[in-house]
Order: structure tokens, then C-alpha cells, then sequence
């Protein structure tokens, strides 16, 4: 029925087969886990659905919640990965650029400096390969076999919630239908009774009897699919609040999981950056050694052809 329509009370109302208080009675309903924004709280209604298809429950609102950061954390893998691709990438041709024989015959002590410069590749080539392989095992990886049951656990729950939620529908859908069949016992008990007041007769008598009795009949019929429906929702209520709370538990994981794999990506990045360093400090060591004067006398000493300098002729 239309919100705010009667069904056997003026303090509540029913959407989409579910009972809520009405507006007026909204100040005594307290949440259920103050300051906290937790998801148990805020997901009872349906929403209209953002790609047109009519209403989607609070709950699988939800759940694609859930399927939206495995997506995410698939991507933050698939971007990892082609991250380890460029450093090993990067890695391959430091390897390669490092055994280029370019200058080789530089001598003294900046033959010594280039030397090390171009070692320092091969050793910078290492390290960046050891970086990916990390990245790999310690962060790519991580994020690909996290919850690896997840799209399963997903469809348990929301098939779960789902079917509890048809039962809902179902017994409401009951309770709409003794609620007309009493209504329609009362109208025809009121119609005996109009008659007998008119007219007195045996049949009469006897007619309103069989209506009264019909009318209880109907009533308790009503009370019964009351019953059975509040069963249900109560049922709903408690699994939505059990399961919500566990996809919240799951989402907090998630992204601490994420976080934690991050930093570890940071750490390893500084780490790199250090032993990068590393390799450079060699390098620098020697071209604080490069001595212009030596490397000449070095040179001179061993390619030098005679002391002895030439003189004038003397007549």
C-alpha cells in the first residue's frame, strides 16, 4: 500500500512490505551503535536504484559496497603489477647499459671513478630488481589472494538476506488479504444486523450467528498472519543487523589490509632509494680521488720516451 496508508495501527507505516514508525514516533527509536555511523544503523529502507531498474534494498546497497573494493583492490593490483614491470624493465637496461665498453680506456685515477660509475649500474640494476621482486610477493600478490572466497561469501549473504526478505514480502502480503477478508466479514455482519433490526426473523438470527462467527474466524485469521509477519521481520531485522555488522568488520579488514600493504610499498620504495645511495657512494668517493696532477704524473711515468732534452749545437 501507499506510505502511511492504515493497516492496524496510526504509528506506523509500510514500505515495500516492511513496518517503520511514523515521523512522529521517530524520537524514541535510539540507534543502535551511537557516533559510530555503523552500517546496521543507516540501510533499513530501499533507494531508488541509480540505473533505473526500480528499488534496491539498504542491504545490497551494501554488498555492492563490498564488490566495488575488491574491484578496487583487483586495480590497485593490476597497478602494482605494471609497476614491477617497469623496474624490471628499468633493471634490464641498467644491466645492459653497464657492460656498454664506452670509455673503458680512461685512465688514473678518473679511469678508476668511470669504472665505478658504470659498475654502479649493475649494482643499481640488482637492487631494483630485488625492489620488484618484493613488490611482487609482499604487496602485489597480498592484494590478489586477500578473501579469495569473497564473491561467494557475497552471494551467500546477500541470497540469505534476500530470500528472509521475500518471506517478508510474502507474509505481508497475507496479512493484506485477512485484513480485507475481516473487513469484508464485519460489512456483512453489519448488513445482518441492519436487516434484523428491520425485519425479525429466525434466518435472520441464524445469519447473524454464521457472520459473527466468520467475522471471529476472520479476526483470528488476521491475528495469526499479524503474528507470522512479525516473525519474519523480526528474523530480518536481527540477520541484517548480524550481517551488517559483518560486512562492516570485512570493509574495515579490507582497507586496513590495504593500508598496512601500502606502507610496506613505501618502505620497501625507501629502501631502494637507500641502497641506490649505496651504490653511488663508491662512485663518489672516487671522483673525490679524481687528482688531475697525478693521473699525469701516472701517465707520464709509464708512457714517458726519455728525460734527456735537446740543446743547441755549440761551435
Amino acid at each position: 500500500p501507499p506510505q502511511g496508508q492504515s493497516g492496524f495501527t496510526d504509528l506506523d507505516q509500510r514500505i515495500n512490505s516492511v513496518t517503520f514508525p511514523l515521523p512522529a514516533c521517530m524520537s524514541e527509536q535510539q540507534l543502535l551503535k551511537p557516533d559510530e555511523w555503523s552500517y546496521c544503523d543507516y540501510f533499513w529502507n530501499d533507494k531508488k536504484d541509480p540505473q533505473g531498474n526500480g528499488c534496491i534494498t539498504g542491504f545490497e546497497v551494501l554488498v555492492h559496497k563490498q564488490l566495488k573494493g575488491k574491484q578496487m583492490q583487483k586495480e590497485m593490483a593490476e597497478f602494482i603489477r605494471e609497476r614491477i614491470k617497469i623496474e624490471e624493465e628499468y633493471a634490464k637496461n641498467l644491466s645492459k647499459l653497464s657492460q656498454i665498453p664506452l670509455a673503458g680506456q680512461e685512465e688514473g685515477t678518473l679511469g678508476e671513478a668511470w669504472a665505478q660509475l658504470k659498475k654502479s649500474l649493475a649494482d643499481e640494476a640488482e637492487v631494483h630488481l630485488k625492489f620488484s621482486s618484493k613488490l611482487q610477493s609482499e604487496v602485489e600478490k597480498p592484494f590478489l589472494t586477500f578473501r579469495e572466497n569473497f564473491k561467494k561469501d557475497m552471494k551467500r549473504f546477500d541470497h540469505h538476506i534476500a530470500d528472509l526478505r521475500k518471506q517478508l514480502v510474502v507474509r505481508y502480503a497475507a496479512v493484506e488479504k485477512a485484513r480485507k477478508a475481516l473487513s469484508d466479514r464485519q460489512k456483512e455482519l453489519e448488513v445482518k444486523t441492519q436487516q434484523l433490526e428491520i425485519k425479525l426473523s429466525n434466518k435472520i438470527e441464524e445469519d447473524i450467528k454464521k457472520a459473527r462467527r466468520k467475522s471471529t474466524q476472520a479476526g483470528d485469521e488476521l491475528m495469526r498472519c499479524v503474528d507470522l509477519y512479525n516473525q519474519s521481520q523480526s528474523k530480518w531485522f536481527e540477520e541484517m543487523v548480524t550481517t551488517s555488522l559483518e560486512l562492516e568488520r570485512l570493509e574495515v579488514e579490507r582497507v586496513e589490509m590495504i593500508r598496512q600493504h601500502l606502507c610496506q610499498y613505501t618502505t620497501l620504495r625507501h629502501e631502494t632509494d637507500m641502497f641506490n645511495q649505496s651504490t653511488m657512494e663508491p662512485v663518489d668517493q672516487l671522483l673525490q680521488c679524481v687528482d688531475p696532477a697525478k693521473d699525469r704524473e701516472l701517465w707520464v711515468r709509464e708512457n714517458k720516451t726519455g728525460e734527456v732534452r735537446p740543446v743547441d749545437i755549440e761551435i
